[in-house]
């Protein structure tokens, strides 16, 4: 059994995501925003953020592919579930939990751009820089991390180890990750 080493503690991510929904709240200073978790790796992440914020708040979520079971990037974004209800004229919060090459958070930011929100903005758990093929900007964030395949706190190897409370860093080669 390997198990994942670990990069960011549980009480780390914890304190940081207080942060952010402080930072958060303070710059929407009370004005409703609808939180769009990107499924499946931002729900741990989201769901923590969200009980911290302090103004009115709905959620929505995407679901969409750019891996499937592999561990590099196809490039190629498709929407596997959309949202359920209109972002027009509403301030939308767009909740991811990695950040890699870029092309997934760029794709999402101008598809919902052309549904008209009064504002839109990216708050990611981690993000792999050196890794970016595209330019997106993330407005709050949790932690730049090496360029390293990381699990836990919703992040997944082939959909196990989400569950984990810390993010840990694991071979995506090693087929006993997780066993």
């Amino acid at each position: 059994m390997t198990t994942p080493r670990i990069l960011i503690s549980e009480a780390d991510i914890q304190r940081r995501v207080r942060e952010l929904a402080a930072e958060i709240s303070n710059d929407y200073a009370g004005e409703p925003v609808t939180l769009v978790g990107v499924l499946k790796g931002a729900f741990i992440f989201l769901a923590d953020l969200s009980r911290h914020l302090t103004m009115p708040r709905s959620i929505e979520f995407m679901a969409v592919s750019s891996y499937g079971m592999g561990t590099t990037s196809s490039g190629a974004v498709r929407v596997l579930m959309d949202l359920r209800r209109s972002i027009e004229g509403r301030h939308v919060l767009v909740v991811e939990d990695i950040v890699d090459t870029g092309l997934t958070l760029h794709y999402l930011l101008e598809l919902l751009s052309t549904r008209d929100p009064a504002s839109l903005k990216t708050c990611a758990l981690v993000r792999k820089k050196e890794r970016h093929e595209v330019d997106v900007k993330v407005d709050y964030l949790g932690f730049d991390i090496p360029n390293v395949w990381v699990v836990g706190y919703g992040l997944d190897h082939a959909e196990d180890l989400r569950a984990l409370p810390y993010i840990g860093v694991v071979d995506p080669d090693d087929e006993t990750a997780g066993e």
